[in-house]
């Protein structure tokens, strides 16, 4: 098949990329940049010129493809709304150019994202084979950007690592190259309007992901009070705390999916988060 990704060049997208070009497929990826660009030709995919923003170029690139895989988003925590808003008109300009076809678009779930989620649904009563990847809070592996490296860098900078209360909540987590497969298995076989969950630690406690962080570092490792999380932690206090474990079950039956990459801490453990 023929697939058009965006955010090609990205951290989960270039797992997804090298995933679809090892299994047999030609690769078309979205990108503005002439570095990006590079890279996915260095990968062995395509490259189609545009953004986002450019509604023209991204329904071109989804209409001369057998299916979509669309993971560009822009993280803009200053104006997430209008992030919010640029998505839902993207999955709505690659539905409609796909519209009737019965072609794979495969989407990714985002916080407070449910209007882009209905308009993916909705898509397959109008003739396209629509499906949701809802990723787990950390996507662990090499060059991760996310989550477990904001923490590292605080811990560096407050001197200890820390957890809130007795550090029981626990975290979902995937590693990306488990999330790449599944975003193939997905296009490839997921029914119209499925709902899949990315995840393959169903939760780790914090505590265990605050423990091995002040191991590599050699810093103390903290309980704090939940009033405390906010000065400490900032933007991420609220998930700091939250207790948000999730099963992956049901899509493993669904698609015959099994994570089968180190999980978070034994990924830690590694040591590459903390060069």
């Amino acid at each position: 098949m023929r697939i058009f990704v965006t955010g090609a060049a990205g951290y989960i997208g270039s797992a997804v990329v090298c995933e679809l070009i090892h299994t047999g497929h030609t690769v078309v990826g979205l990108t503005r940049s002439d570095d990006s660009a590079a890279k996915l030709i260095a990968m062995g995919a395509e490259v189609h010129r545009g953004t986002l923003e450019d509604l023209d170029s991204l329904h071109s690139g989804a209409a001369d493809a057998d299916g979509v895989i669309h993971l560009a988003f822009k993280h803009d925590f200053a104006d997430f709304a209008g992030a919010l808003a640029m998505d839902l008109r993207a999955i709505e300009t690659l539905g409609a150019a796909l519209e009737g076809s019965g072609k794979p678009l495969v989407t990714t779930a985002h916080f407070n994202g449910e209007a882009s989620d209905q308009a993916a649904i909705a898509l397959a009563e109008r003739g396209v084979r629509s499906s949701i990847v809802s990723l787990a809070p950390s996507v662990h592996g090499e060059d991760d950007k996310g989550f477990v490296p904001r923490l590292i860098h605080i811990a560096r900078e407050k001197g200890f690592a820390a957890y809130v209360e007795d550090g029981a909540n626990r975290w979902p987590a995937i590693h990306r190259l488990d999330a790449a497969s599944l975003f193939r298995l997905a296009l490839e076989s997921a029914p119209a309007g499925s709902r899949l969950d990315g995840v393959g630690d169903e939760g780790v406690p914090f505590r265990e992901i605050a423990a091995v962080i002040g191991k590599h570092l050699n810093v103390p490792v903290v309980s704090i009070s939940r009033e405390e999380a906010s000065t400490h932690f900032g933007f991420l206090a609220m998930l700091a705390g939250l207790d948000i474990p999730r099963s992956s079950v049901q899509t493993q039956d669904l698609l015959g999916w099994r994570p089968v990459h180190q999980g978070l801490i034994a990924d830690l453990e590694q040591g590459h988060y903390f060069k």
